[in-house]
């Protein structure tokens, strides 16, 4: 468990806030490609980190992603004209650039130098791996872009989705890194109907992993820090002699790279809306070949998304996706399912989780948790993360944020011997850790 005190600078990123800075030292994804389609095209409203502002692609396909508010008025730039490489607020006429600098101010004298006294807000973006990405933070530490392999393959070769979800990003952060869960909230009755695998296309190999995950529900896991978080292994078995192990990364501040035995693989990364909301971006891919039309379907589809415009509980809008099973509808629990099918009575992998970390209110109180011996890595994620949101405090910058090449890793999913995991890694060829 936590204290109170713990709990409140793990999960506040506003800003100003310990952990709302430790998120600024690091790119992040605000939103996907595709959601701004062509030059001039209609702006979006996103908010990251508690920070209300519009993204907008300008006459030469240049992203900006400026305040939502005209420091005119206040009106909200959402409903402005995107022209001639600026946005323009319909109250006034008053125009500005990606850079957040007014580069017109047609209710001023011509003679006025007034515009060139008024700058709006504005963060650096880049489009990178199907996404668009912001840095909010120091304009003097602005690093490269993290090397994660999923960004870096051909656009062919992944799919990326975007949507809401109802609770503080540490919950589905600790979800991800939770591998015991796999054996109760994921497992099925029929792995012929094996409705978790909703990211990737399965094999023989897969079907097989999956028994071990449902017949072992109590891993044995072993945590190696690194420079950009940690990784872990899930060792279950010895089944005929073999271990199954799944080795997971979490990387700082909110990435993961999930393992599975077959490509595509992916994992997913958390950003804040505020302290009670996150978009999740969720990303599968293949490093070898374009995904077929049934993965990209399939990671698509299972997901049931509908493009919304969701009002926050302040009243304010953004646009984003969401699924259809929310929690006022109980994620749309079918109870003939959970008693012949499945082990939860929802089908899908992605909603199954939803439904837990959700359920735990939007901050939970880690006050009254019992962790036990397979919460490892939870406990390891946030005494992590704890320390180096303090030890920024104390001035001393993250190293992951200005070493993009740290994050040149993958997931691990093998049966294997060998039962150490330090030795697996070095059976495997530091597969884990390699460059790829």
């Amino acid at each position: 468990m936590l204290s109170k005190e713990d709990n409140q600078l793990l999960t506040q990123t506003g800003p100003g806030t310990p952990m709302g800075e430790l998120f600024r030292r690091f790119w992040m994804p605000a939103l996907l490609a595709e959601e701004l389609p062509h030059p001039d095209c209609d702006p979006v409203r996103i908010r990251i980190l508690s920070e209300d502002m519009i993204a907008f692609r300008d006459t030469d396909g240049n992203v900006g992603v400026i305040d939502n508010y005209c420091p005119h008025r206040r009106a909200s730039l959402f409903f402005g004209r995107n022209e001639e490489c600026g946005l323009r607020c319909v109250y006034h006429g008053w125009k500005f650039d990606i850079n957040g600098d007014c580069v017109d101010m047609p209710s001023e004298p011509v003679e006025s130098n007034f515009k060139n006294k008024v700058k709006i807000k504005a963060y650096p973006a880049k489009e990178y791996g199907s996404c668009i990405w912001v840095y909010m933070g120091p304009p003097e530490l602005q690093p490269k872009l993290p090397d994660f392999e999923w960004a870096r393959v051909p656009d062919a070769n992944r799919v990326i989705t975007r949507f809401i979800q109802h609770s503080n990003f540490m919950q589905a952060t600790e979800g991800e890194i939770d591998s015991s869960h796999v054996s109760f909230l994921h497992s099925v009755f029929d792995l012929s109907i094996d409705y978790h695998r909703d990211m990737r296309v399965g094999d023989q190999k897969e079907g097989r992993n999956s028994v071990l995950s449902y017949k072992f529900g109590a891993p044995q896991l072993t945590v190696k820090e690194t420079d950009y978080g940690f990784t872990y292994g899930s060792r279950r078995g010895p089944e005929e002699g073999n271990y199954y192990w799944r080795v997971t990364q979490w990387m700082l501040p909110m990435f993961s790279l999930i393992p599975g035995p077959a490509w595509p693989r992916g994992g997913r990364g958390w950003v804040p809306i505020d302290d009670e909301h996150i978009i999740t971006y969720q990303y599968s891919y293949n490093p070898e070949r374009p995904l077929t039309d049934a993965e990209r379907a399939r990671a698509i589809n299972s997901m049931e998304l509908e493009k919304v415009k969701y009002t926050l509980p302040d009243g304010k809008i953004i646009d984003t996706n969401r699924s259809i099973r929310a929690p006022e509808n109980d994620y749309l629990i079918d109870r003939e399912m959970q008693r012949t099918q499945n082990y939860t009575g929802i089908p899908f992998g992605r909603h199954q989780d939803f439904a837990m970390t959700d359920s735990m209110g939007p901050i939970s109180d880690r006050t009254k948790e019992h962790l036990g011996t397979s919460d490892s890595a939870i406990i390891a994620a946030r005494r992590i993360i704890l320390k180096v949101a303090r030890d920024l405090q104390e001035g001393v910058e993250p190293y992951a944020a200005s070493h993009p090449e740290v994050f040149h890793i993958r997931a691990l999913d093998t049966i294997s011997t060998e039962g150490d995991f330090l030795k697996l890694l070095v059976a495997e060829g530091e597969k884990t850790l390699a460059e790829v």
